[in-house]
């Protein structure tokens, strides 16, 4: 049978699981990407934070002229960010992680409370008990 002790401790283990997973949202990041334009003359990397990480051009790019460079830079980082937004997404809704840690530890206070209620009333019962005989 569970004890007052053995259920405040599943739900104290439960709260401190879901407290990491709330302080630790590097662990849901995704891969970096990486994006090639201008015939693969130019490479850029996104980090996984989502920042420009990478930018490596092939001298003959130069050929292309400013504009046209400066034109399919901007589209490469489009297509990056439009990527890591894919694999960034779900169409299932996210849980909010920190409401629920919440709930959990107003659930652990008030069973704690109730079990210590619970354990007076049939200590109560049980003196009674012992006591009448």
């Amino acid at each position: 049978m569970f004890g007052e002790d053995a259920i405040a401790q599943q739900l104290a283990d439960a709260r401190a699981t879901l407290s990491s997973a709330v302080k630790s949202p590097e662990s849901h990041q995704i891969d970096p990407v990486t994006v090639e334009g201008a015939d693969g003359l130019i490479r850029l990397t996104l980090s996984p934070a989502g920042r420009v990480d990478e930018l490596e051009m092939d001298g003959r790019a130069m050929h292309f002229g400013s504009q046209a460079l400066t034109a399919e830079i901007k589209r490469m980082i489009n297509e990056a960010l439009d990527q890591r937004a894919e694999a960034l997404g779900t169409d299932e809704p996210v849980p909010d992680l920190e409401a629920m840690n919440e709930t959990v530890a107003e659930i652990q206070d008030r069973s704690i409370r109730q079990f210590q209620a619970m354990s007076a009333s049939i200590s109560e019962v049980m003196a009674k008990i012992h006591g009448g005989r």
